[in-house]
């Protein structure tokens, strides 16, 4: 018996199709979690003035988006906010969410419009520093 190459050709697509499919839900799930999980950070309130002295690093992942900081901290004042590493999607303006954190000496300030994902992580970072978490 022989196969017609058309009945191959339209194997191999409904093959690609079927793939496509598989990967385009496991992406579409990635993305959902992704969304949760931004979604459900929450940030503690921390009292800098009783965090001793010294540099402190923190991340946070959420898959899509990624921040690993340096805080250093004198006389109970964060005076610097390094960003060490920052994967984002659209989310590089987040990074002055740094200069806000250190104008008002708390971290659930204000996101960055435009990058409120990225802001997010940037912060919860910056909070897992001070909290001696990663």
């Amino acid at each position: 018996m022989r196969i017609s190459k058309k009945k191959i050709i339209l194997f191999i697509v409904f093959f690609i199709f079927v793939v496509a499919l598989i990967l385009g839900a496991g992406y579409l799930k990635k993305v959902a979690d992704y969304k949760q999980a931004v979604k459900e950070t929450a940030f503690t309130e921390i009292d800098v003035a009783d965090v001793s002295d010294g540099i402190y690093i923190g991340e946070y992942d959420v898959n899509f988006i990624y921040a690993k900081v340096e805080v250093t901290v004198e006389n109970g004042k964060i005076v610097s906010i390094h960003i060490l590493e920052h994967r984002h999607e659209r989310g590089k303006a987040a990074e002055t969410v740094i200069e806000k954190i250190i104008e008002e000496q708390e971290i659930d300030v204000d996101a960055i419009s435009g990058a409120t994902n990225s802001s997010t992580v940037i912060k919860k970072a910056v909070e897992n520093a001070l909290k001696g978490e990663s």
